[in-house]
């Protein structure tokens, strides 16, 4: 009998994708689950507008985020660091991609996510990325050849096709077709997952088959 399949869409420099992951995780050794992991890269300037155009309240609910995630983070005794900087995730996302395909998915998701928030891994340096596969087991060349090969176009399709699908932000799971945003609808995942009848009656006349 086949497994239930998840898509779960994550991006490394998102604190709440980060504390999401145990949980995530756990859904496959709880509900038998398989799940597939995309990246989902936050384009961080094209939904939160240049520095200069971020207002008082903006920064408000900044600080309150990173506050919210880094409560999620202690409890479950990880290390979170507020970035340095702005970061473009490509090569830690397609870094995702590979690791999948090339048999070290866990440890490459997990060093990925405890370095970064740990301020030891600059996720948008290709030399960084490689050098950490390298560490866990992975070849460095092989991924830089992917990177400067079908990378990019993959990347990028994966994007449009979860951007079609409605996904805006991460960690964002889908189930049947239903999108689930954020670690605090994983409860109601749960419960899709064991019952997914229960659709019908959540979405209404939203539900498609």
């Amino acid at each position: 009998m086949s497994r239930l399949r998840l898509r779960v869409y994550s991006d490394y420099k998102s604190p709440y994708a980060f504390v999401a992951n145990t949980r995530l995780f756990a859904l496959e050794e709880d509900h038998g689950v398989e799940l597939e992991w995309l990246p989902y890269t936050l384009r961080i300037p094209e939904f939160m507008g240049t520095v200069e155009e971020r207002t008082p309240h903006f920064w408000r609910k900044v600080r309150y985020s990173y506050m919210d995630a880094r409560r999620f983070a202690n409890a479950q005794g990880l290390a979170m660091k507020g970035p340095r900087r702005i970061y473009d995730a490509f090569y830690s996302s397609v870094g995702m991609l590979f690791a999948q395909r090339h048999g070290f998915f866990r440890p490459y998701h997990e060093t990925v996510f405890q370095r970064f928030w740990s301020h030891d891994l600059e996720i948008d340096d290709l030399a960084a990325i490689s050098g950490m596969i390298a560490s866990i087991g992975g070849s460095a060349s092989e991924f830089e050849a992917y990177v400067h090969g079908p990378a990019r176009d993959e990347h990028d399709r994966i994007i449009d096709e979860a951007e079609a699908l409605g996904v805006f932000g991460v960690p964002t799971m889908v189930f049947n077709g239903e999108l689930f945003w954020g670690g605090d609808r994983i409860d109601m995942l749960i419960e899709r997952i064991r019952d997914p009848e229960s659709a019908a009656a959540a979405l209404g006349s939203r539900h498609r088959k």
